[in-house]
């Protein structure tokens, strides 16, 4: 639970700048490479950029609320030391709750937002080894943001082929 929380400043500084936009852009970026089950790799080149760069995605939107939306980004650093999970929130979200995550309703813990752009705000973690085999393993993510310290909204995400893409991206 505390590397689910644990921030990692360095990796976001080297990781895909273009891929943290918000979740409606984030689903438009990049060329799709491959689908595994409900998870797309998409790649592009940033500008600036040497190589191409991946990532592993899948965007939703709340069963109650169709304009309120969420994307998941798996991405491995440009050093390829680390791997990150970011996920790009709607504003209007309570920043002090932070982003809960469930698996197959087991608490994995909450992740801090780590900024907030024009389009969303986004909550970044260093991926462990744990976290990587629950969300292997597990059948359905639940992405909980708040808009009042009462009132959650919980964002359920299909974890269906999300190790066949872990797998794949380079």
């Amino acid at each position: 639970m505390a590397r689910w929380m644990r921030r990692n400043v360095l990796g976001a500084v080297l990781a895909m700048a273009a891929l943290t936009a918000c979740a409606a852009a984030a689903a438009a970026q990049g060329a799709v490479r491959s689908v595994h089950g409900d998870w797309q790799i998409r790649c592009e080149t940033p500008a600036g950029a040497q190589a191409e760069q991946c990532a592993l995605m899948q965007s939703v939107t709340a069963e109650d609320r169709p304009n309120v939306g969420l994307t998941v980004i798996v991405l491995k650093t440009a050093d390829q030391k680390s791997k990150l999970m970011r996920v790009v929130a709607p504003l209007g979200v309570l920043i002090p709750s932070g982003l809960g995550l469930k698996i197959d309703n087991t608490d994995v813990g909450r992740a801090g937002f780590v900024r907030c752009l024009p389009n969303g705000c986004i909550a970044e973690v260093v991926m462990d080894d744990n976290l990587i085999a629950k969300l292997r393993n597990g059948q359905t993510s639940t992405f909980i943001i708040f808009q009042t310290p009462e009132e959650g909204i919980g964002f359920p995400m299909s974890l269906k082929g999300f190790g066949e893409g872990f797998d794949q991206l380079p």
